[in-house]
């Protein structure tokens, strides 16, 4: 490395929690450089471009930032105006990131993993826990024995894993900022012999540390919020695949089901509907 590409190195390993907000000029500008020393510093390490280099260096550190950095970064590359199509655009662009690298071999073995698996576990906290509980809905159409675990406490957890064992299969979602209690629902799983899939952003995630199975999906940071469309689409796909393999149980427990609902009119008293004009009208005539 030259001299300023030296002192381009030191500045981002020293204060790589404000390098990875900086475009390539004001980068230039801390280190006392020139913009074209910078792009050609990224080249030199093997990207395309500064652009290339930044988005890698996010997601290096992007774990380590805390939720008002993570904010800082949106700041500095949204413009109010174009907050609605930059974010559906985003999200588009992860949707088709996933589908361009995601192993298909992964997603076939974690479908059949789950078919012969005794027990299944879901976990998956904090913003997350919206994914974990969608998914264990629709296996608990599927399969006999879902479990989604509660996190609210650390001992809790496992002691609602005390049984698990190698005919079993936990599924974890995590994505950055990752949590702790997921990798060690995660590890204790893996010591117990279960079979462990994981749902999580990149082969460097340390949710992939114990886990028989990797499903990347790209997510993105957008503010404060997590954008998990990504990873819901290939949970959706998880879902209707398993259904395809076990169509029949799935007409059965469909059809139960809604004789169930038919029968204690839950939907009548529990959701909105459509209202017959008729009743209507004769509702307002009675009220009156």
């Amino acid at each position: 490395m030259s001299k300023s590409q030296k002192a381009i190195s030191n500045y981002i390993t020293d204060c790589y929690d404000k390098a990875v907000f900086l475009t390539a000029a004001k980068l230039a500008e801390v280190v006392g450089t020139s913009e074209s020393t910078v792009v050609r510093y990224a080249m030199f390490l093997g990207y395309k471009g500064y652009p290339d280099f930044q988005n890698a260096l996010e997601e290096l550190v992007r774990n380590r930032l805390n939720s008002l950095q993570r904010m800082e970064i949106t700041y500095g590359r949204i413009e109010h105006e174009d907050v609605l199509s930059t974010v559906l655009h985003s999200d588009a662009e992860k949707i088709r990131e996933t589908l361009e690298t995601i192993d298909v071999k992964a997603f076939d073995a974690a479908v059949d993993i789950l078919l012969n698996a005794k027990r299944i576990y879901v976990i998956g906290i904090r913003s997350c826990a919206p994914l974990a509980q969608f998914l264990a809905f629709y296996l608990n159409l599927l399969f006999p024995d879902v479990r989604l675990l509660n996190t609210n406490n650390a001992s809790e957890l496992f002691e609602q894993m005390i049984r698990i064992n190698g005919e079993d299969v936990v599924v974890g979602i995590s994505f950055p900022r990752y949590s702790m209690r997921t990798l060690k629902a995660m590890e204790f799983a893996n010591n117990r012999s279960a079979k462990v899939i994981t749902i999580t952003d990149s082969v460097h995630s340390p949710m992939n540390l114990y886990s028989s199975c990797n499903l990347i999906a790209k997510s993105d940071m957008i503010s404060i919020a997590d954008s998990l469309v990504a990873p819901l689409s290939v949970i959706n796909a998880l879902i209707v695949s398993l259904c395809m393999k076990k169509q029949n149980d799935v007409a059965d427990s469909l059809e139960e089901l809604e004789n169930i609902w038919r029968e204690y009119q839950f939907y009548e008293n529990d959701e909105l509907d459509r209202i017959d004009d008729n009743l209507r009208a004769n509702y307002r005539e009675g009220k009156e």
